[in-house]
């Protein structure tokens, strides 16, 4: 059976770079589209795209606002990568906060962001070591592996793809110990740069939309994270 075709949006102002990304992508068996500002992707039905490359700083509306709106008003899990000449840690921090997979600073080699591509693509999947667990249960909370969802008391809470896939690895571990580095390598793999930092502020996001539950997600100094039963 023939896997489905990946479909990538590109976002960029620079109609030469979107040309030269589009051909080496689709050379690669993916499927492309283009918008050249943030409000033309708006445009589109973003729900048929697996990936987002955007560009930061982009007329009116920037990447960082862009993805804002595709995260908390669409709802869209989709891995987003950032494509930028923007290299300063908060700016990192702050595409990481809002839900970017991977942050990529101009000039790249078309070979490293064609590897991030794959490796984005590959761990949108949820993170589970038991493959034939489907729904995870306890207490009140239910992780659905399949529909990527988390219900608390009946209720739905919104997770960003890095954070269900952070909850998921510990969740199914539970009162195992993961440190900063072992989580940075199961969840943004090694060809991806990301700082420590990151880590800790997907815990702190998770711990209060967790609620009640939050303070379950334990953290040990020196040693690392892990769900406490």
């Amino acid at each position: 059976m023939s896997k489905a075709i990946k479909r990538i949006l590109i976002v960029d102002d620079e109609e030469d770079l979107c040309e030269i990304l589009q051909f080496n992508l689709e050379s690669e068996g993916y499927e492309t589209e283009v918008a050249y500002s943030a409000e033309e992707a708006l445009q589109k039905d973003l729900s048929r795209f697996n990936l987002l490359l955007l560009d930061v700083m982009m007329g009116k509306m920037s990447g960082f606002k862009l993805i804002d709106t595709v995260r908390r008003e669409l709802k869209l899990d989709m891995p987003v990568i950032f494509l930028t000449a923007k290299s300063e840690e908060n700016d990192l921090l702050t595409g990481f906060n809002l839900g970017a997979d991977d942050y990529i600073t101009k000039p790249y080699s078309l070979k490293e962001l064609i590897a991030r591509v794959k490796v984005a693509l590959k761990r949108s999947l949820p993170v589970s070591d038991n493959e034939n667990a489907k729904v995870l249960h306890y207490e009140q909370i239910v992780l659905d592996l399949e529909a990527k969802s988390l219900m608390i008391d009946d209720e739905k809470i919104e997770l960003t793809l890095k954070e269900f896939q952070i909850l998921c690895l510990l969740f199914e571990n539970k009162n195992k110990i993961f440190s900063r580095d072992e989580i940075l390598e199961r969840i943004w793999g090694d060809s991806v740069v990301v700082t420590n930092r990151t880590v800790d502020v997907n815990i702190t996001r998770l711990r209060k939309k967790l609620k009640q539950y939050g303070e379950y997600l334990k953290n040990r100094p020196g040693l690392g994270y892990y769900f406490e039963t």
